[in-house]
């Protein structure tokens, strides 16, 4: 049989929280330039998606109209 642990509540939540300081440390935040430079990357790439969707479902469109014809 497994020992459970004996540590209340309290502790396991303030153990959990110093944890999570000491890794929050070891993270390698991005300055300011990297972070506009990201945010600016997906937000283009974001607008090329929608650029790609939007115009491959006005062709799709028109040709389900071709098809169809107007139903």
């Amino acid at each position: 049989m497994t020992e459970q642990k004996t540590e209340k509540l309290p502790q396991r939540a303030a153990r959990f929280f110093r944890e999570i300081r000491m890794e929050l440390k070891k993270v390698i935040w991005p300055t300011r330039e990297q972070l506009v430079n990201n945010t600016l990357i997906v937000f283009a790439a974001c607008l090329l998606i929608g650029a790609i969707i939007w115009i491959a479902d006005a062709g799709l469109g028109l040709l389900y109209s071709a098809v169809f014809g107007n139903i």
